[in-house]
C-alpha cells in the first residue's frame, strides 16, 4: 500500500484527542451523532402525549349533528395503509394497528427521521 493512498482519517484535525469525536465534515455545530440510552436518562420521567391517527375526516358542523350512534364516517386512508404516529402533535413515525389481548394497539413501522 502507497503512502498515497486516501486515508478514512485524513478529515480527522490534528490535536483532537484520541477517542474523542471528531468535528463534523461540514464544520457546523452538530452534536456526535454516537449516543446510548444513558445519554437520555434525564427525560425518562418527563410525560408525552402520544397520538395514532387511523386517519381524517371534514365536514360542516351540520353535519357533525346529525350523527348518531352507529353512524360510520368516512376517513382518508384505504384498509392497511400505514397510520400516523405522533408525539406531542409531532409526527415521528408510521405504524399499523394491531389486536394485544382484547385492545388495540400500534406497532412501528416506519420511523420518521425529518426533523425540519
Amino acid at each position: 500500500m502507497s503512502d498515497q493512498t486516501d486515508s478514512p482519517f485524513d478529515e480527522i484535525e490534528k490535536g483532537t484527542p484520541p477517542g474523542a469525536a471528531a468535528p463534523p465534515a461540514g464544520g457546523g455545530d452538530e452534536e456526535a451523532t454516537t449516543h446510548s440510552a444513558a445519554d437520555l436518562e434525564a427525560v425518562f420521567d418527563v410525560p408525552v402525549k402520544v397520538s395514532a391517527v387511523l386517519g381524517r375526516s371534514r365536514m360542516e358542523v351540520s353535519e357533525l349533528l346529525k350523527l348518531s350512534t352507529g353512524a360510520v364516517v368516512e376517513l382518508d386512508r384505504k384498509v392497511g395503509e400505514a397510520i400516523d404516529i405522533y408525539v406531542n402533535d409531532r409526527l415521528v413515525a408510521r405504524g399499523e394497528v394491531v389486536l394485544v389481548e382484547d385492545r388495540l394497539g400500534v406497532t412501528m413501522t416506519e420511523i420518521i427521521k425529518d426533523r425540519g
